[in-house]
């Protein structure tokens, strides 16, 4: 017995980003076919009105938010209103609308970013506001935070079936690539590609090289949430969001070289150290979610050789549309 059905109508707000298309694949596999994907151009999730009145028309039964304003450090530092904003504004949309208009389970698609800078490693959930932000993406952090805490408020108080999902880094099908706007692992296959394409000596990356990230294939993501969304109802005295990721990292010169390699970059790699590193270590304990019987598919290796072979067939041509 799962929680949910394959007559369930759901709403995965989204659906065209990385992160919402693998969703949506996943559940396809698992036989959920009833999907509304609405486009940005379909429905303005800025849009109060408009988002209650999608909400009267379709009726979804179960809805899966992942549409966020994201980005990479450089966009984070520029654009804070914008980050801080547009996500409380589309989280508190969808969020309140699936609420009043009798959504039977809500997953909503936080991010990792949210713990502390200098949360003890590997992070538990429990470390959720137990220390300051890193500066450099504090904003978008902000948002995630208060769109946890609004399902958990509304769980809470009205019962509503809201959980979350934390993810660590992503990348996979789907990604974003631009030059400036990017996360660091497509912004390295994108540099490292027209390295490798111009036969220039050498690439230069941000930061002191150090830090150590995490990394999920997009897919990896998707098959979780099928299976939060089926089998987890969390009890009243554990927080009702959960993480997800491989529970393993690696700096981000390791990150690069791997990445050159697999772009068949042949030149050196070297540091701006006078650019930001971020947060210095950030590996999320997953141990909450192991326990309940899920695991990670994808080896790193695996994800990325694909990954680099997709935007070379499919994104390569369109590096000129993308600047």
């Amino acid at each position: 017995m799962t929680l949910i059905t394959p007559s369930d109508r759901f709403a995965i707000f989204g659906a065209r980003g990385m992160a919402g298309s693998a969703i949506s694949r996943a559940l396809e596999r698992s036989g959920y076919h009833q999907q509304l994907k609405p486009s940005r151009t379909e429905l303005d999730l800025l849009d109060t009105t408009a988002v209650t009145q999608w909400f009267s028309e379709h009726i979804p039964s179960i809805v899966v938010l992942a549409a966020a304003k994201v980005g990479g450090i450089h966009a984070n530092i520029t654009y804070p209103a914008d980050f801080l904003l547009e996500n409380l504004k589309i989280q508190t949309n969808v969020i309140e609308t699936a609420w009043c208009s009798g959504v039977r389970r809500l997953l909503f698609l936080g991010s990792s970013c949210i713990y502390p800078k200098f949360a003890e490693q590997p992070i538990k959930e429990e470390a959720l506001l137990n220390g300051p932000l890193e500066s450099t993406n504090e904003w978008y952090a902000i948002a995630k935070i208060a769109g946890i805490k609004l399902c958990e408020a509304l769980r809470k108080q009205h019962r509503f079936d809201a959980i979350s999902l934390m993810p660590t880094n992503l990348y996979g099908p789907g990604d974003n690539y631009h030059k400036e706007n990017s996360h660091v692992l497509p912004a390295l296959i994108r540099r490292f590609y027209e390295a490798a394409e111009a036969n220039e000596p050498s690439v230069t990356c941000w930061g002191s090289g150090t830090p150590l990230r995490e990394f999920l294939h997009a897919d990896d993501l998707g098959e979780a949430c099928v299976f939060v969304l089926e089998h987890w109802q969390p009890s009243a005295e554990d927080p009702p969001f959960l993480n997800v990721g491989t529970g393993v990292d690696l700096t981000i010169s390791a990150l690069a070289e791997a990445v050159a390699e697999a772009t068949g970059f042949q030149g050196t790699i070297e540091w701006d150290s006078s650019k930001p590193d971020g947060t210095p270590k950030k590996q999320l304990d997953v141990s909450r979610l192991s326990n309940l019987g899920w695991r990670t598919r994808i080896k790193f290796a695996d994800g990325l050789a694909s990954t680099v072979a997709l935007f070379r067939e499919q994104l390569g041509a369109e590096l000129v549309r993308l600047s």
